[in-house]
């Protein structure tokens, strides 16, 4: 099946394109960027590095603008769709909707009213496992957005490795949090993937936080052979 992927540049967006890649034909991928931070469906931190990624993928990306409007960002987001449709002759839509009802049953309905089909291959994954599947998979990420106590200035940036893991499995166990970020604790970005044909190797990237919410702004990437 030709699908496209909805994308947003961080773990799990990636990772269902991995996951989706091995059954299904990739023809391009969709993002939104958001003028409104505090978008209800989109991922925010970084999107602007989108076309690095489908670049680093080789893939045709097609990228609108959205006012993050809630409910009214559908519309910007149907209208992606459509032009996917109309373009690649898509036949469904891949996303990495992990635990969020509000964003898969309106993404469904969508997909519905277009008639095409909605793969959400990370649904109700158990989170800490999704961290795991990501490290496996040699996804290179890195936190790129905080949001939530108990982080600090420090998580800003770093990469998602195994000790990572474990203190976000602490952080569940003793604050509460979701360690994969699905209550809005953290975004991430993807800097490099086994089916990226270069990496994005940052080069200029600004921190800027205030009383446990920041984020990791990169100014300046480069794609770079592997």
């Amino acid at each position: 099946m030709r699908v496209a992927v909805l994308f947003s540049g961080g773990k799990d967006s990636t990772l269902a394109l991995y996951e989706a890649r091995r059954y299904h034909d990739i023809a391009c991928l969709i993002s939104l960027v958001s003028i409104n931070p505090e978008s209800y469906m989109f991922h925010v931190p970084n999107i602007h590095l989108a076309p690095y990624q489908a670049k680093a993928m080789e893939l045709p990306l097609i990228q609108k603008k959205t006012t993050g409007i809630k409910e009214k960002e559908l519309d910007d987001l149907k209208q992606a769709i459509k032009e996917a449709i109309d373009l690649y002759d898509i036949q469904g839509l891949v996303t990495g909707a992990v635990r969020s009802i509000y964003q898969a049953q309106r993404i469904q309905k969508i997909c519905h009213k277009l008639d095409i089909w909605c793969f959400n291959p990370l649904w109700l994954r158990n989170q800490v496992k999704l961290l795991q599947q990501v490290l496996e998979n040699n996804l290179d990420v890195i936190i790129s957005g905080i949001f939530s106590y108990p982080f600090d200035s420090t998580f800003l940036g770093r990469k998602l490795d195994q000790e990572l893991v474990m203190i976000l499995s602490r952080f569940q166990r003793e604050f509460g949090i979701n360690p994969a970020g699905e209550g809005g604790e953290i975004e991430t970005t993807v800097l490099d993937a086994p089916f990226f044909k270069k990496k994005i190797i940052v080069r200029k990237a600004d921190v800027v936080y205030s009383n446990y919410s920041g984020v990791f702004q990169i100014k300046e990437v480069e794609l770079v052979d592997k």
